[in-house]
């Protein structure tokens, strides 16, 4: 459907309108019965991250020429094309609940308002280039990850000093918990952190096959009060569960159904099943996020993204040849669940 490597899906906050990026520069938008809108046609540079403001009004998209461009979603018009050459955007996200737009350009990450269309402030992570931002799901907080650890700046006030996260070595991934109370962070030395919201003290994870690559978090809670975490490692997928006593950390296990790399993880929105797709070309169901109950294939030489409707009842993956494919739970045989 698309003609290169698929670098992302992304849904709006309605369910509505899945958007999809390519490494050619293609954007486009899928809004049901195979009704397909091309915002973007290819162009000589890939578009690496995408992002629907939180009212779903807004798309933004962000590639290799540093460029950052917003889409105003109900005319799909081009409403705003940011310049940042030579910087390379590849890391992209709306604020949760204002229309404030964070996107990184190199060393640094820009926070722009599309009400007042002006840049409200750069903040400087100076020990490497960014890896990730994440804004936190409900107060004005930034997470921005790089070498050395992670620095969470607020909202309220730009000009304060952030908090600082220490990592010995970088921080590649970073998710806040759907409640933010935890943020976890998957680094290149083989680690996972996970920091609870006003406690200074992490909890540290080791023993990872490789680097870990992406987070998920469940939106639902499990009996001991927490959400579960799974990180992508490798060609595994290991899932924690908080213990009831502080002491004990969390627990681990991992899911074994992957032959090549796993590129992207993400639970249901609804329950405790998680979705991890695979360049082996599989994107596999784990139902409690523990048995594996469903394959889904499509993309022969492996995906490279995914996403569930923030509703649950579609599951859409990109592929490396530019597949996209779209699950639906109420397909029987053809579906998921």
């Amino acid at each position: 459907m698309l003609s290169d490597y698929v670098t992302g899906v992304v849904w709006s906050s309605d369910g509505k309108t899945l958007a999809a990026s390519s490494a050619a520069g293609e954007v486009i938008l899928w809004q049901g019965n195979n009704s397909i809108s091309i915002l973007q046609e290819p162009i000589e540079s890939s578009i690496d991250c995408l992002s629907f403001s939180h009212d779903g009004k807004y798309l933004a998209a962000g590639g290799q020429n540093g460029q950052v461009k917003i889409w105003y979603l109900p005319t799909k018009e081009l409403v705003t094309t940011l310049e940042n050459a030579p910087a390379w955007v590849d890391q992209l996200a709306w604020s949760c609940s204002c229309h404030q737009l964070a996107f990184s350009l190199g060393r640094s990450v820009q926070v722009w308002d599309l009400d007042t269309q002006a840049v409200v402030t750069t903040l400087n992570f100076e020990a490497s280039s960014v890896f990730s931002l994440a804004w936190h799901p409900i107060a004005a907080y930034l997470a921005i990850a790089g070498y050395q650890g992670v620095k969470i700046w607020c909202g309220e006030d730009w000009h304060d000093d952030p908090y600082l996260l220490s990592i010995p070595s970088a921080s590649q991934a970073i998710a806040w918990s759907p409640d933010g109370k935890y943020l976890a962070c998957g680094n290149l030395d083989q680690t996972l952190a996970v920091v609870e919201w006003g406690n200074p003290h992490p909890w540290v994870m080791r023993g990872f096959p490789g680097k870990v690559r992406s987070l998920a978090w469940s939106n639902l809670k499990t009996v001991l009060g927490a959400p579960l975490l799974a990180a992508a490692s490798t060609q595994s997928a290991i899932v924690w569960e908080k213990q009831w006593q502080e002491a004990d950390g969390w627990e681990a296990w991992e899911l074994e159904g992957h032959t090549e790399t796993v590129t992207a993880i993400a639970f249901s929105p609804d329950r405790f099943l998680l979705a991890s797709a695979s360049e082996d070309g599989r994107v596999c169901l784990w139902d409690s996020a523990e048995e594996l109950v469903q394959i889904l294939s499509g993309a022969d030489d492996g995906f490279s993204c995914l996403a569930w409707q923030p509703q649950g009842q579609f599951l859409a993956a990109g592929g490396q040849n530019g597949e996209l494919l779209i699950w639906a739970k109420s397909i029987a045989g053809q579906g998921f669940g």
